[in-house]
């Protein structure tokens, strides 16, 4: 069976529309899929109408990845599971929306005083419906401005330091781990090996996620070196933790694809071990 937990529409981030990316997740063979745009849920509904409509099986998991913020540091949670309905859950949604516009708008400011007039209209028009991001305006730079690539508008503009940083606010990792625990799910923290820390302090993270109720951590996820790897693994069995799988997906890619290199290492227990979804694919 292959299980991918984490994956983008261009509801925030990524390229395909829900059809496309359940589409490809056909084509991949991927049986169960993980849909985690960034704090908005809004693509799900169209991935599993567009899900009713094909011949065969996939599992199609409500998710979503919440930004937070831990010492300092931008912090990643995926919530699997979550009741989409849950009053709690769609107002912190709501909330982490306004967080989203509010820098959108001081981004926006910044790269005017650079030169770039009408980038905020143009970022709004690219992302559509979807939660505008970084990402957009980067695109925008470069489809529009002469920027030359989206790696050099983060490194000249967006990026930390640069001329149109703008801090994100986000709430506490542990506010997070509560919104999805409430809404019936379970808190997954996302991508360890993408934070700029040291092992002590990746320690100290998984640490606090686990003592704040945290679920599980994504063990299993493209470009993760061997070290941190086993690292990572260690962790998991210290705080005695599910592990997860995902390989961040936002566009096709020679370094990223859905349900690629997503195995687990013996010895760790799946964060879908007692989804009860999952036993019509065994």
């Amino acid at each position: 069976m292959k299980i991918d937990l984490h994956s983008h529409t261009y509801f925030s981030d990524g390229q395909l529309s829900p059809t496309e990316l359940v589409q490809r997740a056909h084509n991949m063979q991927v049986d169960v899929l993980a849909i985690t745009d960034h704090d908005t849920i809004a693509g799900l509904r169209e991935a599993h109408d567009y899900q009713q409509t094909q011949k065969r099986a996939l599992t199609i998991i409500n998710g979503v990845e919440i930004s937070t913020e831990w010492h300092g540091f931008d912090i990643h949670v995926v919530g699997l599971n979550v009741d989409c309905e849950a009053p709690a859950f769609t107002a912190f949604l709501a909330a982490q929306a306004a967080r989203r516009r509010h820098r959108a708008e001081k981004i926006a400011e910044k790269l005017t005083k650079c030169g770039f007039a009408g980038v905020l209209e143009r970022a709004i028009r690219l992302a559509g419906p979807g939660q505008l991001t970084r990402a957009h305006f980067a695109r925008v730079l470069v489809n529009n401005y002469g920027v030359n690539s989206m790696d050099s508008a983060f490194k000249k503009y967006l990026g930390k330091g640069k001329r149109a940083a703008v801090k994100a606010v986000w709430p506490a990792m542990s506010e997070a781990i509560d919104v999805i625990t409430q809404a019936g799910g379970q808190a997954v923290l996302a991508h360890p090996a993408h934070y700029d820390m040291t092992a002590k302090w990746l320690r100290r993270l998984v640490d606090d996620f686990a003592q704040a109720g945290g679920h599980a951590i994504e063990a299993a996820c493209p470009g993760m070196a061997a070290q941190k790897r086993e690292l990572v693994y260690e962790l998991v069995k210290d705080h005695q933790l599910t592990a997860s799988a995902g390989s961040d997906f936002h566009f096709p890619s020679r370094w990223t694809e859905l349900g690629r290199n997503l195995g687990l290492a013996d010895g760790l227990t799946p964060v879908w071990h007692d989804w009860t979804m999952l036993h019509s694919h065994r």
